[in-house]
């Protein structure tokens, strides 16, 4: 198999695909270029969480992602203060129409609110602000700048396990967090597209679109919810079986991401999805022969991928097994929480909003359609609290 497949599309998903650029001087060499100059104007302070925002708030500096009925874009403030004016945030817009069409409106609240529930970790992007208007919804989100996992692993063909390892810790203590600290919340599309690079190499994970807070029933049982969403390659099988799952299903994917890691493509890969399907329903992840993988890693990888009954991070002690697994021996767990480990791969950030870890998308929506009236007047009650 090649050392790197491209992923199936998620549903609906909203990936980023970074790419790099560069300036040289007559000799070849690459200059360090300075950010945009700013405004040569000052105004009061602009607070973005202390007062209604509107899109006239802010300046578009390029898209950086696009998806089936979202793009975001890197924006600044268009006033306040030099010091407000030279912030950068990353602006989810969303096309209402599209929302409605496809069915989505609840998954976009859903995620909407998730966002504001668990702002504040180290891992998880960010949480500033939404608002919207008459044909666009807006979440306004910290600026990541170091592009997705998946173009440096993509880069380097697969990681060795030290690097596997310092990912999949933060990702243990997302999953810790989301499933324990918040309540069920179950992910349901964990992969390398999500994870997006802080500029000291720490990840942060985004795109909530999927996220749906479970919770638990009077028994104390996790709540299950039915929804075949997420990702083809790395969905548990009792997504497929359509027969009810819960969270479990974020630490299967957890299992096949540091598979990936460690060989550069997942263990269940075919060009037709209910081939997939098929796979991973039927068969047991293989390790192959090259390169070498550890037995303490095949050993997590296979605990993770496996029936839920007995899988690791679902029966009891929960993400505490995960972390005391011989993988992470050494681990020092208060370290990573608060970032005292060193990034293995530093993006290449120049400025505070370099942009250059993201590829270029076309700036106008190609199939643009405005929010008809008669949507508005049926359909905007189901979006009170952006």
């Amino acid at each position: 198999m090649a050392a790197m497949s491209m992923h199936s599309q998620p549903v609906y998903g909203l990936g980023l695909l970074p790419a790099a650029d560069s300036k040289a001087n007559s000799s070849g060499q690459r200059q360090p270029l300075q950010p945009p100059p700013l405004p040569q104007k000052s105004f009061e302070p602009f607070d973005v969480t202390a007062r209604r925002l509107c899109l006239r708030d802010f300046e578009s500096v390029r898209t950086i992602g696009t998806g089936t009925f979202a793009r975001v874009q890197l924006v600044r403030l268009s006033h306040g203060t030099i010091t407000d004016r030279s912030k950068v945030y990353a602006l989810k817009i969303l096309r209402k129409t599209k929302v409605i069409k496809l069915r989505q409106i609840d998954h976009v609240c859903q995620e909407r609110q998730i966002l504001d529930d668990v702002k504040g970790h180290p891992f998880l992007t960010d949480f500033i602000a939404s608002f919207s208007d008459h044909d666009f919804l807006y979440i306004l989100l910290d600026y990541v700048p170091g592009g997705e996992l998946f173009t440096y692993l993509r880069e380097y063909r697969r990681f060795n396990e030290s690097t596997a390892r310092f990912y999949a810790a933060e990702i243990v203590l997302i999953l810790e967090y989301l499933h324990e600290t918040q309540g069920g919340i179950a992910y349901r599309d964990m992969k390398p597209e999500n994870l997006l690079l802080d500029a000291d190499g720490h990840i942060k994970l985004v795109d909530f679109g999927f996220a749906k807070r479970l919770g638990n029933d009077e028994s104390g049982h996790p709540v299950k919810t039915y929804t075949l969403c997420g990702t083809p390659e790395y969905l548990a099988p009792e997504v497929i079986r359509e027969g009810g799952y819960t969270t479990a299903v974020d630490w299967w994917a957890l299992g096949i991401l540091i598979y990936e890691f460690l060989t550069g493509y997942t263990p269940f890969w075919h060009e037709d999805s209910i081939e997939i399907y098929k796979q991973i329903v039927e068969k047991t992840v293989a390790f192959p022969q090259e390169p070498a993988i550890s037995e303490a890693a095949k050993d997590i990888i296979s605990q993770l991928c496996t029936d839920r009954s007995r899988r690791l991070g679902v029966v009891s002690g929960g993400a505490a097994n995960v972390k005391a697994h011989r993988f992470f021996a050494g681990t020092d767990w208060d370290a990573v929480y608060r970032k005292r480990y060193q990034g293995p791969i530093i993006p290449p950030i120049r400025y505070l909003g370099d942009a250059q870890c993201f590829s270029t998308y076309p700036e106008e929506d190609i199939d643009e359609e405005d929010c008809a009236d008669n949507m508005v007047k049926n359909y905007d009650h189901y979006f009170e609290g952006f």
